[in-house]
């Protein structure tokens, strides 16, 4: 199977990657079931590419339901070190405007629902420093790609993540507006957990698309609405991950790749034989 070494997860609108060489669709099992669907392995601009639509082809899996467990794993099984995640998000401040591009740094998570968000557990423990969810050196320099490609863009910024499938009501909007966070979607955890546990780098490309429901003047969310300005978002998307491709061949020099070092608690001689199977592509360097 080939390797992959950045990946891409698409959101709502972005199901396919335009520019891919040398294309293949694999499937990969993983110990937590299916992935959201086939992921496609290619070339852009010399480097090799895994793209992945998180919602699965024709947008049939809802945030709720996507098997982040099994396509993080199965994307660090590719030999992926980065993720880029391409998302949908409404705006919480005024300022940032329909059609901008945020690239946050931190995520509140308001989520409720059946999303496991780590690998661990059934006989093995880790805590996983978790301080800054978002590779600051990825994230630095798709902010800088994006600006470059005419977006207006605001780098940094905090992502809530609520739980869905509905939108927000107007006092939750005001609530989170209170606390003065940028952008609310619905796919960015338990993804961003899930990647700093494997290791990998991860960083949100946050579209937006509406002003969620708090604004007075402005139209509030709804599909009708997210549609409407998501071609123009997902056009721009691709412009964007075309351009940085060439710029992610150089090694990480971040700390991503080592959040495991000092995480697992468990004693080597304790972690059941099969754990050690099934979670060898995560803690086969740590746990012998």
């Amino acid at each position: 199977m080939a390797d992959a070494h950045v990946a891409v997860i698409g959101g709502s609108g972005l199901y396919q990657m335009d520019g891919l060489e040398s294309v293949e669709q694999v499937e990969v099992p993983t110990p937590f079931g299916s992935t959201s669907g086939p992921i496609t392995l290619g070339t852009l601009a010399g480097l090799k590419i895994a793209f992945l639509p998180r919602h699965g082809i024709g947008h049939r899996i809802m945030p709720t339901e996507v098997p982040s467990q099994a396509n993080i794993y199965a994307l660090k099984t590719l030999g992926v070190e980065r993720i880029i995640s391409v998302s949908a998000v409404g705006s919480l401040q005024e300022n940032i405007h329909p059609l901008d591009i945020v690239v946050p740094d931190q995520l509140i998570d308001r989520t409720r629902g059946p999303r496991p968000g780590t690998f661990f557990g059934n006989g093995i423990v880790a805590h996983v420093g978790f301080a800054d969810p978002f590779c600051p050196e990825l994230s630095e320099l798709m902010g800088e790609t994006a600006a470059a490609a005419g977006a207006t863009v605001h780098s940094g910024g905090t992502y809530v993540v609520m739980e869905g499938p509905m939108f927000s009501t107007k006092a939750e909007s005001a609530l989170h507006r209170s606390w003065g966070a940028s952008i609310i979607g619905m796919t960015a955890l338990p993804e961003a957990k899930l990647a700093r546990e494997a290791e990998l780098c991860y960083s949100t490309l946050a579209c937006v698309t509406d002003y969620d429901v708090w604004h007075e003047t402005e139209e509030a969310v709804s599909v009708a609405l997210v549609i409407q300005n998501l071609l123009q978002n997902v056009k721009l998307a691709k412009q964007v991950l075309i351009e940085l491709a060439p710029k992610l061949s150089e090694p990480r020099s971040c700390n991503c790749g080592s959040a495991l070092e000092n995480a697992i608690i468990t004693d080597s001689a304790a972690v059941p034989a099969q754990i050690k199977r099934d979670l060898a592509p995560i803690i086969g360097k740590y746990v012998s």
